[in-house]
């Protein structure tokens, strides 16, 4: 039978968020029928809301890519998960499993496309009306076991939420760049992707810099980990961080000035860009041919690469810093994280729909 669930959807990039109600797909052979307990929310999910990046969003949309919850029914194939399992699904909810990322264990960048969490076409939604995937902020989801990964039991489940992006995103570029002992990472905004890179980058061992515009949040800059902290206005003060950095991880989500930012890498240095900014950011090539630097990107992480990530936090206790918030209060929390007011990221608790 279809599983009833309720949500809080978007029905047009100016309206608020409502509750809606829609069904999922039974659970088929291969499938994980999941409780969802908690959904982080992430800057992402606005600008799909408000239809900021370009690929046209399709109304009514549930967001929602990171999920935490408990398995309530497993398909006849499925060996992996059991009923009462603590589980989590990210960014994606497919791939074509066959292109060269695929097989590699990089579905993040499938050839033709992974299927999103939400907004994605959803072919096996059609047995119930639906045209395309709908996300986390909901009280229920199907998946492909392939496609859900294992929340060790030491990670609190609210705070675990948000790893299945803000986690993943930043330990995937960390892990690229071979980040450890002895090497020098900064990171620039302490938000909901900043605060994790910043833990994740100083329990792999590297010395960890954060790049702000003021110091308010200097203090749990370094509670988290950092050794030095940076106003990226103080112009001596980044004239003296020049050629420090192997790594600069930015994950500021609104246009903003990178080229200076680009002398602060050593030789052969990177910066990965992470947030979703939808203008272009300029950047002079004299900066980087001088010391052979780059400028580079990186999506979310693999689904393998995901469990490694939420059993590293386990290991080294780690996890998101969250303020738990009611399904209701969605509108609000929009509002505040458009003024990066939040500390450091939402969750809703969906028990409470």
């Amino acid at each position: 039978m279809p599983i009833a669930t309720r949500a809080f959807a978007a029905t047009s990039s100016t309206a608020p968020l409502s509750p809606f109600s829609f069904d999922r797909r039974d659970p088929g052979p291969d499938d994980v029928a999941i409780e969802i307990k908690f959904a982080g929310v992430c800057h992402s999910d606005l600008h799909v809301v408000k239809n900021e990046l370009g690929g046209g969003t399709t109304y009514p949309i549930v967001p929602g890519h990171e999920i935490a919850g408990v398995v309530t029914a497993v398909g006849g194939n499925v060996a992996r998960f059991k009923v009462g399992d603590r589980v989590g699904v990210g960014c994606m909810v497919d791939s074509c499993r066959q292109c060269a990322p695929c097989r590699e264990g990089e579905e993040q960048y499938c050839v033709p496309g992974m299927t999103q969490t939400y907004g994605s076409p959803d072919p096996k939604g059609a047995a119930v009306g639906q045209t395309i995937t709908q996300g986390g902020y909901s009280t229920a989801i199907v998946v492909d076991q392939n496609y859900v990964v294992t929340i060790p039991d030491s990670i609190p489940l609210d705070a675990a939420a948000p790893l299945l992006c803000a986690g993943i995103t930043t330990w995937s570029p960390l892990k690229h760049w071979k980040v450890g002992p002895g090497s020098k990472v900064a990171v620039i905004g302490l938000g909901g992707l900043g605060h994790m890179a910043v833990k994740l980058a100083a329990a792999m061992g590297a010395e960890v810099t954060v790049l702000s515009t003021s110091d308010r949040k200097k203090a749990d800059a370094e509670r988290m980990g950092a050794k030095h902290f940076l106003i990226n206005s103080d112009k001596a003060a980044m004239k003296a961080a020049a050629e420090s950095f192997d790594l600069i991880i930015n994950t500021v989500s609104a246009t903003h000035e990178i080229a200076s930012h680009v002398q602060l890498l050593a030789k052969d240095g990177t910066m990965v860009m992470l947030g979703l900014t939808t203008e272009g950011l300029p950047v002079y090539a004299m900066g980087l041919l001088w010391r052979r630097r780059s400028v580079a990107g990186s999506l979310i992480g693999g689904i393998r690469e995901t469990q490694e990530m939420l059993d590293f936090c386990a290991e080294h206790g780690l996890a998101c810093d969250i303020e738990l918030i009611a399904p209701d209060q969605i509108n609000e929390a929009y509002a505040r994280m458009e003024k990066s007011d939040v500390r450091y990221r939402f969750v809703l608790d969906m028990t409470r729909i």
